[in-house]
């Protein structure tokens, strides 16, 4: 009895030493799988795998190359001679090149060349800074280079414009036609205040032999982006209908014998983004759908005209659309418990292959999370998605402090997406139940979903927020006395607006990066289409919209009585600092247990390693020391 008992105990110690959960130094050591493209003759896909020193606060980046039916991946270093970007021309002579020049002046030297030590901006006009920039008088303008002659010719000259569109914008601005003669490309051609409340990004065509530029969709005011050519030489793209709405429908429109159509206007989603098939006869397509992104297969010109079929089902994301090889489509993909790999799907059955494993043996040696997706009710009658995320090894009959994630955007799609910040398998490793809802606003649940959450910002959605806590913490194993909620952005907004109104139901909030003057919002953010579309406008306006009166924080500090953990961004010009600030102020002086973590160098997102294991370090200590 004796032996057995402790051979038991032997055996429990060294499971116990050898299972292992996510931690943030873990989480950073993961290597993080990016795709390149498949090789010229389809059969191979090019990948890249980057690794960050936390040591050195640097990442490093290898090249790898793996076939398409699987086997080995070997590491190479060039991959000009197996892959085409598609930015030379078909003839050979011309390659785009994307240069950055000055086109305007703005500095001190700028306006007086003789005071060249001076250090200011001279601004009359809006736009003077972007997302973590400040305007100086230089925009990216794309470059003609004669591969045999070296000549380069700026067909941007002049323009105070950019191509790729800032701050994100890529190679998909910037395509030829199949024939080599023209360049499509897309840039947002307005300027000052009109490029502040604007969302009219066009594509134009530029003609090599003529040197002279059109506008292809002018007469559309929205978004349209992402130009491709199929094989057979017809152009899609991406538009949105709605003038100051980045987050409206995106629909797929092809053009072909001189006439525009929308595929997709009959469809009740939205595209993320999209690839022809190697034949030009279909174009396959990622978008949101109930939690998640999926592949799906659009049919433009069978007999059921602009047909939408959904290829792939389960609870995981596709992250991006690689190529087409054969009868396979090769993507990324990731869930809540693991980083981006590289798989293909069989276009026939669907069927998802892993073909890369970068990551594979350290998730092996990790306790994973169960995510669960749960119905739950709302108040106006309607079922709303939630994910629930639970600590590995869960036990039904053990009690677990609890998280609310308030997702940002406040269009973004809570899918099974995998955030080296956010990540719901490092909170739940920690030993928290993270409660995640697709309250209102989120796209994948239909166009009215997703549109309803403008103007109405403290309405619905916080009220969707509430159900779903307050269904999930009916469980015998949620912890009601220890209840928190978190977010970043629109959620660290309505951490901000939730600490005047829950009603005791949270015991600890985290606002990274939130809203909490929606006035001040107004007056220093920079894209003012956003505000003028969510908020309803300026402050000034009579009626004054509800975003400044019922709907905005800073109008409830009063009935704050909980602590509260603030982030802020220095280089944030979305959310600007001052949001932070004046949250964290007024918790200190209502005498709340609240910290600041201010990160001088960091934008709306944190991305050095350092500073993301010191943001993850003080989110845990935040909440070990107010929930637990």
């Amino acid at each position: 009895m004796t032996r057995f008992l402790f051979l038991s105990f032997f055996l429990y110690i060294s499971f116990s030493s050898t299972a292992q959960v996510m931690t943030p130094e873990k989480l950073w050591s993961l290597k993080r799988v990016s795709a390149v493209g498949l090789t010229s003759d389809g059969e191979k896909v090019i990948y890249q795998t980057r690794s960050y020193d936390v040591e050195e606060n640097t990442g490093t980046s290898k090249t790898f190359i793996i076939p398409v039916k699987g086997g080995e991946a070997v590491q190479i270093n060039n991959v000009d001679s197996i892959f085409s970007d598609g930015k030379t021309s078909a003839s050979g002579k011309w390659r785009i090149n994307p240069k950055e020049v000055k086109v305007e002046p703005v500095t001190g030297e700028d306006f007086y060349p003789d005071l060249e030590k001076s250090d200011v901006y001279i601004y009359d006009d809006l736009n003077y800074r972007h997302w973590d920039t400040w305007e100086d008088g230089k925009y990216s303008h794309l470059f003609l280079k004669d591969l045999s002659t070296g000549e380069e010719r700026d067909i941007m000259k002049g323009e105070p414009h950019d191509t790729p569109l800032q701050p994100f914008g890529g190679p998909e601005d910037y395509i030829w036609n199949n024939e080599g003669t023209k360049v499509y490309y897309v840039s947002k051609k307005v300027k000052g205040k009109e490029y502040a409340v604007s969302t009219n990004t066009d594509i134009y065509v530029y003609d090599l032999a003529t040197k002279t530029t059109s506008n292809l969709t002018e007469a559309n005011e929205g978004y349209d982006t992402q130009p491709a050519f199929s094989k057979k030489g017809v152009l899609a793209y991406l538009q949105m209908d709605e003038p100051g709405y980045e987050a409206d429908k995106n629909d797929i429109i092809i053009l072909q014998n001189g006439k525009k159509t929308n595929h997709t206007k009959a469809w009740d989603g939205t595209v993320s983004s999209f690839i022809w098939s190697n034949n030009g006869e279909k174009i396959y397509f990622v978008a949101p759908v109930m939690g998640t992104k999926q592949l799906f297969e659009l049919n433009p010109f069978g007999k059921k005209n602009s047909e939408v079929k959904q290829l792939t089902q389960g609870q995981f994301d596709i992250t991006g659309i690689v190529g087409q090889s054969g009868n396979k489509v090769v993507i990324s993909r990731t869930d809540m418990n693991h980083a981006a790999e590289i798989y293909t799907v069989d276009l026939k059955s669907g069927k998802l292959i892993q073909l890369t494993h970068v990551n594979d043996d350290f998730y092996d040696g990790i306790e994973l999370s169960k995510v669960e997706k749960r119905m739950i009710p709302t108040t106006d009658g309607k079922e709303m998605l939630t994910w629930v995320i639970y600590p590995p090894n869960f036990d039904p009959n053990q009690k677990y402090p609890t998280l609310l994630y308030l997702q940002g955007g406040p269009q973004s799609p809570l899918s099974q997406f995998y955030s080296f910040r956010w990540n719901f398998q490092l909170m739940a490793a920690n030993g928290y139940i993270v409660v995640a809802p697709n309250r209102r606003g989120m796209p994948g649940h239909g166009v009215e979903w997703n549109e309803q959450i403008s103007g109405d910002w403290g309405g619905q959605n916080i009220r969707d927020y509430l159900s779903a806590i307050d269904a999930v913490s009916e469980e015998p194993f949620v912890d009601k006395e220890r209840i928190g909620a978190v977010g970043a952005s629109y959620g660290g907004y309505s951490v901000f607006f939730l600490a005047g109104k829950h009603e005791g139901r949270f015991k600890t909030f985290i606002a990274h990066d939130g809203i909490f003057n929606t006035r001040s919002m107004y007056g220093t953010t920079e894209e003012l289409f956003f505000v003028n579309k969510d908020l309803g406008g300026p402050y000034w306006q009579v009626p004054v919209p509800k975003a400044y009166t019922e709907f905005n924080p800073i109008n409830f500090v009063e009935q704050w009585d909980t602590p509260i953990m603030i982030v802020q961004g220095g280089k944030d010009f979305r959310v600007p600092v001052g949001q932070g600030l004046e949250a964290f102020q007024a918790a200190q002086l209502k005498g709340l247990k609240s910290k600041l973590l201010y990160f001088p160098m960091e934008n709306h997102w944190i991305l050095t390693p350092q500073n993301a294991l010191v943001w993850q370090k003080e989110f845990f200590k935040w909440l070990e020391e107010t929930l637990k």
